[in-house]
């Protein structure tokens, strides 16, 4: 690796059409709580410390600026007040705000300020770029009063992938990007230092409204207030619906979150579907030949644009290259018998990829990628017999804890690889030596020093998020994540999404002996659904032909299901049959855990 650290363009290229931020910028909620808050990023403009890498600290003075720039004439982003980017276009009447970052206060509050400098223009258009929560989430802070007449663009299939990610498994994903992101560790040289995607989360409120708009396929045009855009369908790209956009009377290239100044994650740590690096490669060389040509510069809904026809093709090709590199070496190595952490091991970037900066691994890392690539293929089974029945962790450890000797045994020879220098073998024996004695302060003492030492040392962010919050939870500290995907989110599922979420919550084993069948008749939706409770799975039929008994018949609107399901009761609903059904149903329902551990069993 030979980093030119001397190479300033990022740095000229991030700082470029700045016009204005806020000072200090912390954004608060309507009850005064903090959502976000750059306070505390100082350390930034000083040397770096020991404890931060230093690539990771110079990306870190990168993502942290912030404020209102200009991207071309007629078009501004809002960085640095969230994770992601808010673009805004204008048009003839208004502007079209392109991905409203994760909360509405730091929507509406970059909105405000593109405002003061530039007018106090509507918002006649908004476009999803792709279906993940940090660039839909603040949507109500730049439509506050819904939607109206005001055209919602987004990816076919962008509601449906949406839910599916931010809901249905939200509570475990939320929980691991707990340690991802690091929400719960102090901002600082000890703690967190960025998150390589951006300078850090936003914790306020999250919302959705569902597109009016699908784009389906490439070279669909819109016009929106006056603006004419191509769109590039991506989908299996960084998320199932994503797409690409290009303004032609602006000569700009929109890459949503296709292209960064990262190698992004094939799969990301905190939970997803795992991606698809061919298609991405695919998608990426489509945009060269779509656009480029056509481009003065390319921006994306994270980090800063890049100017210059040469400079764009350059950096789509490398990007391009990149995710091309990983997959087919993969695949190479994996027709020769390699399993997946083997492969990890084996594979590095060509040196003309390895020392460009928007290929390092601040958000993916080559080492996690190439076994989501593996996984991709091949699945979690590595081929190995022995692999096919293994006992689950807490059983495990308590195995290998007896072969080595007892808990104290394993202290002393994970000290011996610590010495030695191999800390990732000292850090799965003392894994092995805290799922054995879960109250073994000794034990768990060591392995969170060993964390530390680790996440000091990391150059991809989300691996330091995990190691110094796994570090912090050893320690006896276990915070809930600060925002809830779901909840806000609700308004916008579809009757068959809200059923699904009733549907994993079902305890299986609870529910086995029970029948149960509600009939909900959705008068403004002009619908039907049939629930029945069967052998233990619950199971909707929409608009049934076929004719069965009801427990309980519900006749209502969306909007009072939702008031159901959040615990408000059959008042003001026209029912029938016997209303003690739904707390027959409500009572076969797990709640997800917020907080269930991930360092300790």
């Amino acid at each position: 690796m030979a980093l030119d650290y001397s190479d300033r363009t990022d740095f000229d290229n991030a700082e470029r059409g700045f016009i204005a931020t806020l000072e200090p910028l912390t954004i608060k909620n309507a009850d005064g709580r903090i959502v976000f808050d750059l306070s505390g990023y100082s350390y930034l403009d000083e040397p770096c410390p020991e404890t931060v890498h230093p690539s990771l600290f110079r990306q870190a003075q990168l993502c942290v600026k912030n404020g209102l720039f200009e991207v071309t004439d007629g078009i501004y982003q809002i960085r640095g007040f969230d994770i992601s980017n808010m673009t805004i276009v204008e048009g003839d009447t208004g502007v079209i705000v392109i991905d409203p970052m994760i909360s509405a206060e730091c929507a509406a509050a970059g909105l405000a300020l593109y405002r003061e400098h530039r007018g106090d223009r509507p918002v006649t258009g908004l476009i999803y770029t792709h279906s993940h929560a940090d660039h839909f989430g603040g949507v109500m802070g730049v439509l506050p009063d819904g939607a109206g007449d005001v055209p919602i663009i987004a990816p076919e299939g962008f509601l449906e992938h949406a839910v599916s990610e931010n809901v249905y498994a939200g509570t475990a994903m939320n929980r691991r990007a707990n340690y991802q992101y690091g929400y719960t560790l102090d901002v600082g040289p000890e703690g967190q230092a960025s998150l390589g995607l951006g300078i850090q989360t936003s914790g306020g409120s999250v919302g959705l409204i569902p597109p009016t708009v699908d784009i389906t396929r490439t070279g669909q045009e819109e016009t929106v207030d006056g603006v004419r855009i191509v769109f590039q369908i991506t989908p299996g790209t960084e998320a199932p619906s994503e797409m690409n956009f290009h303004f032609p009377g602006s000569r700009a290239l929109c890459v949503a979150e296709n292209a960064t100044h990262n190698l992004h994650n094939i799969l990301t740590l905190r939970g997803a579907l795992v991606r698809d690096p061919r298609i991405w490669s695919h998608y990426l060389d489509e945009a060269v030949e779509l656009f480029a040509p056509d481009s003065d510069v390319v921006f994306a809904s994270h980090h800063w644009p890049t100017w210059g026809s040469e400079n764009i093709v350059q950096f789509l090709t490398e990007q391009r290259d990149m995710y091309a590199y990983l997959h087919d070496q993969t695949l190479r190595m994996v027709n020769i018998g390699l399993t997946g952490s083997e492969i990890a091991e084996a594979i590095t970037l060509p040196a003309s990829l390895d020392d460009a900066w928007h290929v390092r691994g601040y958000y993916g890392s080559v080492s996690h990628n190439v076994k989501a690539i593996y996984q991709r293929y091949m699945g979690w089974f590595d081929g190995h017999p022995s692999s096919l029945w293994q006992h689950p962790p807490e059983q495990l450890a308590a195995r290998y804890v007896d072969v080595i000797g007892g808990v104290p045994a394993v202290l002393d020879k994970a000290r011996g690889y610590i010495d030695a220098g191999d800390t990732r073998f000292a850090a799965e024996l003392l894994k092995h030596a805290v799922f054995a004695e879960p109250d073994n302060t000794e034990a768990r003492n060591a392995l969170a020093d060993l964390y530390t030492t680790l996440g000091y040392g990391a150059e991809n962010p989300t691996w330091r998020g995990f190691y110094l919050t796994g570090a912090k939870e050893l320690r006896g500290e276990i915070t809930p994540p600060p925002i809830d995907l779901g909840t806000g989110m609700a308004a916008a599922l579809t009757v068959e999404q809200l059923f699904d979420t009733l549907a994993i919550r079902v305890n299986g084993p609870r529910a086995g002996g029970e029948k149960l069948c509600i009939e909900w008749i959705f008068t403004d939706l002009d619908t039907k659904v049939r629930m029945t409770l069967s052998n233990g799975a619950l199971i909707q039929t929409p608009n049934p032909r076929t004719k069965a008994t009801a427990d309980l018949t519900l006749t209502l609107t969306k909007a009072q299901l939702l008031g159901l399901l959040a615990g408000g009761g059959l008042d003001g609903i026209e029912h029938s049959g016997d209303p003690a059904t739904i707390q027959r149903l409500l009572g076969l329902l797990d709640s997800p855990d917020p907080a269930f551990a991930i360092v300790t069993p």
